[in-house]
């Protein structure tokens, strides 16, 4: 039987579509199917290549950056030596403020109506000091009377009458009225200007009893006469000269109540432990250096690098930078602390610092200008030990052997040797 021709076009379409899947599945297969030499090849991982970094020119500066706390130089306790007071160690005025300022040859405190003077020095004020004394507590109070203008005359350990005037002209500067003499000293003076006296109308005497002798008739002999004479003569010189012992005792003395020895000043008041009408006992009051310093932690390494003298730099918290010099380092082990003090600060700027943590540089070394640097990375040494970097030329890596300079924030500065070149913008490598 013959189909009809409605049935011939489902078959064509069949045998179409039959022959259309099987080439896509053909070529979908064929492109799954490849020999192992491709398959490897194309599973393989790249080839490596050179990272690269350029060659620059720039200025290098090695510093110690950290964290320091201010405080206020050297807390020292104040106390007063009250044993020599015949009165009870009242505070009876010129209490101070805290955040005041303690100046030298000036009253720190008022104890039973007398001053008591703040001095630079070491020795402590043990002792009452008066014309005759002597020994090293002379010999600082008279150096400290000379720094603060007021002339000691010879500057010795003796007390003299030198030293007296000097006092008398601390006390006046300060304030206040000299401290008198003991009351048996000025005693003692007026009897011997009594007998200074008598010892002068016993001569007036002796003289005029010779003149009468030697005016009397015939050679008279007046043996006797100039005998007293010479006595009354003599004994007005010892009267003279014990009037004058006496007077130089009785020269101003330093009571030891009224005067305190602080290792160094100016100082600021931190802390007041009397008040006024209260008595004294034992420290009235601590104080720290006038002068604002910030204290930096480091470890033993970096203390090496470190020392005395060397400039430094804080910022304050504002953008403000301020100049400061390394005054001392203290400490032992592996832990330090480097002092450093600003060169100046405003009023404002020592309030604002007051117990802050700040952020301090200090530098090391710095090139002069602009150097060829690269980074750290770049460097490796060569079987001798020497210095190189591998600088990638026209694809190829060329060895170039180099002087190593300063290293500072990852980079150091470099010098070609020998006839290698190297310059800004050549491109070294720093990994693979």
């Amino acid at each position: 039987m013959t189909a009809s021709p409605k049935s011939r076009r489902r078959v064509l379409v069949g045998v179409s579509a039959v022959a259309t899947l099987s080439l896509g599945v053909g070529v979908a297969a064929g492109s799954r199917l490849m020999s192992p030499e491709d398959a490897a090849a194309k599973t393989a991982p790249p080839k490596a290549s050179q990272i690269t970094v350029p060659v620059e020119l720039k200025a290098l500066s090695s510093k110690v950056v950290g964290r320091g706390d201010t405080s206020f130089d050297g807390a020292v306790n104040i106390r007063v030596e009250t044993s020599g007071l015949q009165t009870p160690a009242v505070v009876t005025g010129k209490v101070p403020k805290v955040g005041s300022t303690l100046q030298a040859g000036k009253a720190l405190l008022e104890i039973a109506g007398r001053p008591v003077i703040g001095l630079p020095g070491v020795l402590p004020m043990y002792r009452a000091l008066a014309p005759g004394s002597k020994g090293p507590d002379v010999l600082q109070l008279e150096q400290t009377l000379e720094k603060l203008g007021f002339d000691p005359g010879k500057v010795d350990t003796k007390y003299t009458t030198d030293t007296s005037h000097a006092v008398e002209k601390l006390y006046e500067a300060a304030g206040y009225d000299a401290p008198e003499p003991d009351e048996q000293l000025k005693q003692a003076v007026d009897a011997a200007d009594k007998n200074v006296d008598a010892a002068k109308n016993a001569l007036r005497q002796a003289k005029v009893a010779l003149k009468q002798a030697k005016a009397g008739p015939g050679k008279a002999d007046t043996t006797v006469q100039q005998g007293a004479v010479d006595d009354a003569e003599e004994n007005l010189a010892d009267a003279v000269e014990a009037k004058n012992e006496a007077e130089f005792k009785a020269g101003t003395p330093l009571p030891v109540s009224e005067v305190v020895y602080v290792k160094s000043l100016p100082r600021r008041v931190d802390e007041v432990k009397v008040e006024r009408g209260g008595t004294v006992n034992g420290v009235v009051m601590s104080a720290s250096g006038a002068s604002l310093v910030v204290s930096v932690k480091v470890d033993a390494a970096t203390k090496e690098r470190l020392k005395a003298g060397m400039p430094a730099t804080f910022d304050i918290g504002d953008g403000t930078i301020i100049k400061a010099t390394i005054v001392r380092i203290t400490g032992s082990g592996d832990e330090y602390s480097v002092v450093i003090s600003p060169k100046s600060l405003t009023a404002a700027q020592l309030n604002r610092l007051r117990d802050a943590n700040v952020k301090v540089t200090i530098p090391l070394k710095s090139t002069n200008g602009k150097v060829l640097t690269v980074p750290l990375a770049a460097l490796s040494a060569g079987s001798d030990g020497s210095s190189r970097v591998e600088v990638l030329r026209d694809g190829k890596v060329e060895l170039v052997p180099v002087k190593v300079g300063l290293s500072a924030d990852g980079f150091a500065q470099v010098t070609a040797t020998g006839d290698a070149k190297l310059s800004e913008g050549d491109q070294v490598v720093v990994g693979k």
